[in-house]
């Protein structure tokens, strides 16, 4: 497994991936510092849905994190050498465990040190705010990470369709459909965020503690269960 996470690292690792990764991640905390500099600043609530649940958590995470973990497999369906690890008398978890795990070192790193910037500026560096929307936002990561894996393994169109489901489902259908919540990534962030400090997201009591561990639990390790499945029966090129 050692080979295939560190294989997989130096794959996810492009110059080009880590700058454009870079300035999306950037983007939240430019904002974040921006709208609490103005004279008329917004209020808490309206940072929190503005930046941290419709910026960070429902447009910056998803896409960050679909530029790796799609391309979790792509380098290998690309050069047709997927045969060479499933040929190997290896489970299939082997393969999608380390792949997923790596997907999840780049991007979350990243994605930390941005939730982290944002929170600490726009809370007035409230390390406790600071830290749980750091949290909140890693776990979105590995739960956005495990769909997207499989995703770039069921389709070589997993840009596209990522984009439409992070515009129109987490974007648009999440905000204004309230059932919705119940299957968005966004919202089980937004639920997290306020159970690590429960003065964030005050009035968000839509979802238990419980139903948002089990949920967060049955997303990551539903497609994670998809993604073994899927590379164990497809037509490897």
């Amino acid at each position: 497994m050692l080979p295939i996470f560190l294989l997989t690292l130096r794959q996810l690792s492009g110059k080009w991936r880590l700058t454009i990764m870079s300035l999306l991640a950037l983007l939240p905390v430019v904002v974040g510092v921006l709208m609490v500099s103005f004279e008329d600043a917004p209020s808490v609530a309206d940072f929190e849905i503005g930046v941290l649940s419709s910026i960070l958590a429902g447009a910056i995470s998803p896409l960050v994190v679909l530029a790796i973990a799609s391309a979790a497999f792509a380098n290998e369906i690309e050069d047709k050498t997927l045969a060479n690890l499933t040929l190997a008398p290896i489970p299939r978890w082997q393969i999608v465990v380390p792949k997923l795990l790596a997907a999840i070192c780049v991007a979350g790193p990243f994605m930390a040190i941005s939730a982290f910037l944002t929170g600490y500026f726009a809370y007035s560096a409230d390390i406790r705010a600071a830290l749980a929307v750091t949290a909140a936002v890693v776990v979105g990561v590995a739960l956005y990470s495990s769909a997207f894996v499989w995703l770039g393994l069921k389709t070589t169109r997993a840009i596209g369709y990522g984009l439409l489901y992070i515009v129109l489902w987490e974007g648009f259908f999440s905000s204004f459909v309230m059932g919705v919540r119940l299957f968005s990534v966004r919202y089980f962030s937004i639920a997290w965020m306020h159970w690590f400090d429960a003065r964030r997201f005050a009035g968000f009591d839509d979802f238990s503690f419980g139903f948002t561990v089990v949920a967060s639990v049955a997303v990551f390790g539903g497609f994670l269960l998809l993604s073994i499945r899927r590379l164990r029966y497809m037509d490897v090129p």
